[in-house]
């Protein structure tokens, strides 16, 4: 065979193996993308939303121009009709409506999980630990909203609830409010009672999205690290874009859906308002313990859960003063002895 002939049928040969070699290569694996699903959130999200938002914009709304015992008893009848747990819960799942308004974040999720695979895979990640959520683009813009929300009706309330709480020295002028409330035991059994029952909202999904979607409050950007509760409501957002979190995921959606910090506030604020009513007794007193413990403490409470500064409040710390040592009697000097 000439050399030319053994040239050739090498050359014929290296051919033949990149043909097989390029035929055992691994392709570049490929995630098929499919339509998005629907944003889906859950009723009880819904619900406990729809209670918060009631309780803000109710409790905000009470006067402090009372005229009578009666306006003074509807008022804080209005005021504990909500379980201390719903607050807190209620807090982030507002927040979950008002992280669903930053387009840049829904948009974030969805670059990030294109395929039903990725989604069902972030989603998974997402329950176990909701401060993945803080890797998806957009999701500053959302935690910054919803912190400037939250902390925007935590000040409202508890404004509202300062000029309630000054208006039970100034109405003590009225004879009225002098006078004892009428069935105290009952009142206060009444209070405890409304505030065992979980409040059902009738407000609805699109309700609730019309009240967050004009909502800008003022100032931020707001840097991390962002509360327990804002970072949970931006996980639960950044899930029902994933259309996870409707009714079949209620166990693991609700679980997200908990901060130990805010519900101990939200708990010790129902507690020190119980205790006011049960030693109020003229209806001044019971306007004190509306405007303190209904409006102001439950107002610091979502302030907290924002994690923006919490209002001052002066307290009067009496200066406690050391009493002068005590002069020590001096016993009578004995007259000098007389000389014999």
């Amino acid at each position: 065979m000439s050399q030319a002939s053994k040239t050739i049928t090498t050359l014929a040969g290296l051919a033949a193996m990149a043909i097989v070699l390029a035929a055992c290569s691994p392709t570049p694996l490929t995630v098929a993308a499919s339509k998005p699903p629907e944003i889906v959130i859950g009723a009880r999200i819904i619900d406990q939303a729809g209670a918060y938002r009631n309780f803000i914009d109710r409790t905000t709304a009470i006067s402090p121009a009372f005229t009578d015992g009666a306006s003074v008893s509807s008022a804080v009848a209005t005021g504990s009709t909500i379980e201390p747990s719903q607050i807190m819960q209620g807090a982030i799942a507002y927040g979950v409506i008002v992280a669903l308004e930053e387009p840049a974040f829904v948009a974030g999720v969805r670059a990030q999980a294109i395929g039903d695979v990725q989604r069902a895979q972030l989603a998974e990640s997402l329950t176990a630990n909701p401060y993945n959520v803080l890797a998806i683009r957009g999701s500053g813009e959302a935690a910054n909203r919803v912190t400037l929300v939250l902390a925007e009706d935590g000040q409202r309330l508890y404004d509202a609830g300062k000029a309630v709480k000054q208006s039970a020295y100034g109405v003590q002028k009225q004879a009225w409010s002098k006078v004892e409330v009428a069935d105290r035991t009952g009142r206060l059994a009444s209070a405890k009672a409304r505030a065992a029952v979980l409040f059902d909202s009738d407000l609805s999904e699109a309700d609730l999205r019309s009240h967050a979607a004009p909502r800008h409050p003022p100032g931020g950007p707001v840097e991390p690290p962002y509360t327990q509760s804002v970072v949970r409501a931006v996980a639960v957002a950044a899930l029902a874009v994933l259309g996870q979190a409707g009714p079949a995921r209620n166990d693991s959606v609700n679980a997200i859906m908990q901060d130990a910090n805010i519900g101990t506030c939200t708990r010790m604020t129902k507690l020190n308002l119980n205790q006011c009513l049960a030693v109020s007794k003229p209806y001044y007193e019971d306007i004190f313990c509306l405007g303190q413990h209904v409006m102001m403490d439950s107002g610091r409470c979502v302030i907290k859960a924002s994690g923006q500064k919490e209002p001052y409040e002066a307290h009067f710390v009496p200066t406690v003063r050391p009493n002068p040592p005590a002069k020590t009697a001096t016993p009578p000097r004995k007259p000098p002895a007389k000389k014999k």
